[in-house]
């Protein structure tokens, strides 16, 4: 029926009257690419419903004006107009007739202020035009202190998502009014005012961001970065509603899009130079090319542009056994001066350009929902920590860092060395960890005894030790250990250290205290053979003797390099019982951070020090244990005490009074013995015993009075006779 109408028969009549109709099949053949342009096209219905928004041309906010406040007694100045170069003078000029139509200059015949401008040249030789605020208003205005977020924050914010649109504001600032009568340029056609918010004003990025927060704050997985807007969903349909909450938001408030940088429903995009994915993050393709076709490096400029590229993906590097010490040595201050290239820094480049150009670099997106594990590790001259997360039982790692170790800090004992790689890694990821459970790994054992939070602090720490047990208790952390085989990533790190940023050490920690030894010093005893008053225990003597001592030699390498397996002779067992103790300061061994283990050649003469004015034993080995130590220190002070002819006539001895032998009494009661016993759980007892029956009388009493002894003694009296 053509023209429409009313049926004469319904389908249910069909079978009845045995009508059969053969209507054909067809089926829908759709290719792969065409499924893949079908998913993710939800947005082109978004964006359709707000036509506005990506059309060409300045947008306008609707909102007030942007008023820039000076300081109080700001100063007007007045710049003239810079010469143009006469290729660009009719290309500056007609830039100058297109802001004007479009209403974001404004002639004007005169004003106190006026700034230079600066030209630009862009892609396909057009200009853009810029005011030189640098000396003029950016001198008196109140900054603007709103925090732009950091690239951890942007990406957290992408945690989840599968779905990602990027939209870019069209010019920015540019669509902010400007109410403020001190942002005048002087061009070569005269005066003009800034009709909109330049964003050459130091004031115009915090204003911008500021703006951006208070509009879009409210809708989850969406972050504004300046002119870029970040949109995530962990479904398209999720994606789509936060973008059509985006949308409606920038519609209502007159901004609009630059349509070609924004990208809309993809699963991957590019950031700040960061490629996202739903499975986590990596560097993007030219930042790659940029890192793996970087010539031989020429001179220390080169080398310290190359490693900040590499420091800015440190969050990126992997784990290698490579070791980058070559490079990192060419940065030295007494190395600088002396540029040399050879076949070790080449290995080393290239494997610094191995470590982001492999294809397995990838790390995943922080979700706080997750256990949190950090792992750190230190070797001679590096420091690393890796930060992961644990999904369905596997490590997933979220960032990677490392740093070279200080000058002080290679000096520092192996076990200082560990304790300082956990606190590099827990300040490095504060951001991270503050707030929240996590697991600490570390493959030096000792630690667990000295940095747990969760066991009593040890009688006996260095001051450096207990600053970062103090530090720690701060975090809700679990310390604990793991064997170093199973420590990859974070001892490939410490191995491959990026050039130091930080110190986590104290600062001037370079040389020992002189204080140190300033006492033991002064002990000096004139005109004895072999004793030097001034220089007994100066750190270059003492770390001169210990490197030709055989013993502490051996020692000093272990410390700073690690101590060996298995049995080491005698000479070394009380040394070995104190290795956490032990710490090598300037080529001088300390024990619990500030006595100095003495080498065998000065250990007769510090004896001769301690026993100069005849202390006695108890004296003496009061003194050494604030400033020096060796093996049986003790037991030598008290022979040096014993052969000594003075201390054994002056000592105080007191002739010893003999027992008193008490006769057995033949009856009960005719003899009895009473003293007082106590405080035993705060209380005093009087204690009575018979001599011939040994009968124990005992009572509390309130004290020691004369009054309570007889008190007692005649209720004792009184029952026994």
């Amino acid at each position: 029926m053509r023209d429409g109408g009313r049926p004469l028969l319904g389908r249910a009549w069909f079978r009845p009257f045995n009508i059969a109709i053969h209507v054909p099949s067809h089926k829908l053949t759709v290719t792969p690419s065409e499924t893949k342009e079908l998913r993710g096209s939800g947005w082109r219905q978004v964006t359709g419903k707000y036509p506005k928004v990506s059309q060409p041309g300045l947008g306008q906010y609707k909102g007030p004006p942007i008023y820039i406040e000076l300081v109080p007694g700001a100063k007007t100045r007045f710049f003239k107009c810079r010469p143009v170069p006469f290729a660009l003078v009719d290309r500056v000029k007609d830039e100058i007739v297109r802001l004007d139509k479009r209403g974001s200059l404004k002639q004007v015949l005169w004003s106190d202020w006026a700034s230079p401008i600066v030209t630009v040249m862009k892609k396909g030789g057009k200009v853009h035009i810029c005011g030189d605020y640098s000396a003029t208003v950016n001198l008196f205005t109140r900054k603007d202190v709103y925090p732009l977020p950091t690239v951890p924050e942007m990406l957290t914010v992408l945690t989840g998502g599968a779905w990602f649109s990027k939209l870019d504001l069209a010019e920015a600032c540019q669509q902010l009014t400007l109410d403020e009568e001190s942002a005048e340029v002087l061009t070569p056609v005269g005066l003009r005012r800034m009709k909109r918010l330049p964003f050459e004003v130091d004031v115009a990025p915090g204003v911008f961001q500021r703006l951006m927060e208070t509009l879009l704050q409210g809708i989850p997985g969406v972050k504004p970065y300046l002119d870029d807007i970040l949109i995530t969903g962990r479904s398209e349909k999720e994606h789509d509603w936060r973008l059509e909450q985006v949308l409606k938001i920038l519609a209502n408030n007159g901004l609009r899009l630059n349509k070609e940088k924004c990208s809309f429903g993809t699963e991957e995009m590019e950031f700040l130079g960061f490629r996202v994915t739903k499975e986590g993050i990596q560097p993007t393709e030219e930042k790659l090319r940029a890192i793996k076709d970087a010539p031989p490096l020429k001179d220390v400029k080169q080398l310290q542009a190359f490693l900040g590229l590499l420091n800015f993906y440190s969050v990126f590097l992997p784990r290698k056994v490579t070791v980058l010490e070559p490079l990192h040595r060419l940065l030295d201050s007494t190395t600088r001066s002396s540029w040399h290239w050879d076949t070790k820094e080449h290995a080393a480049f290239e494997a610094a350009k191995g470590l982001l150009t492999a294809k397995a670099v990838l790390v995943v997106h922080f979700d706080g929902t997750k256990p949190l594990l950090l792992a750190c590790d230190a070797s001679d001259y590096g420091l690393g920590a890796v930060l992961s997360q644990v999904e369905n039982g596997q490590e997933k790692v979220v960032a990677y860092a490392s740093r070279t170790l200080t000058k002080t800090e290679r000096n520092y004992s192996q076990i200082d060395k560990e304790a300082l790689a956990l606190m590099f890694g827990v300040k490095k990821f504060h951001q991270y960890l503050f707030g929240r459970h996590f697991t600490a790994v570390t493959d030096h054992k000792s630690l667990l005894g000295l940095l747990a939070t969760k066991k009593p602090t040890p009688t006996v720490m260095t001051t450096r030790m207990l600053r970062w047990r103090l530090l720690l208790s701060a975090y809700d952390i679990n310390l604990v250990n793991r064997s170093g085989k199973l420590m990859g990533n974070a001892d490939g790190l410490s191995r491959l250290p990026l050039p130091n940023q930080e110190s986590t050490g104290t600062p001037g920690e370079e040389f020992v205290n002189p204080s140190l030894f300033a006492d033991v010093m002064m002990m000096g005893v004139e005109g004895n053979e072999g004793i030097d008053d001034v220089t007994l225990l100066d750190a270059r003597t003492v770390a001169k003797l210990t490197r030709k001592d055989p013993i502490l030699s051996r020692l000093q390498h272990w410390v700073l390099h690690g101590w060996p397996s298995g049995n080491q002779g005698d000479h070394f067992t009380q040394f070995i019982r104190r290795r956490d103790e032990l710490t090598a300061v300037r080529g001088c061994l300390l024990l619990w951070g500030s006595r100095v283990v003495v080498p065998k050649h000065l250990q007769k003469d510090i004896l001769e020090v301690l026993h100069h004015a005849h202390p006695g034993a108890v004296r003496m080995k009061a003194l050494a244990r604030s400033y020096v130590w060796w093996p049986g220190i003790d037991e030598e002070i008290e022979h040096r005490v014993a052969d000594c002819s003075n201390c054994q006539q002056h000592r105080n001895n007191p002739a010893k009074a003999p027992p008193r032998i008490w006769n057995w009494t033949p009856r009960p009661w005719s003899r009895i013995h009473i003293d007082f016993a106590g405080l035993f759980h705060g209380r005093t007892y009087l204690l009575a015993v018979d001599s011939h029956s040994k009968w124990l009388e005992v009572e509390q009493v309130a004290s020691m009075e004369s009054k309570e002894v007889i008190r007692y003694l005649a209720r004792l009296f009184a029952i026994h006779g």
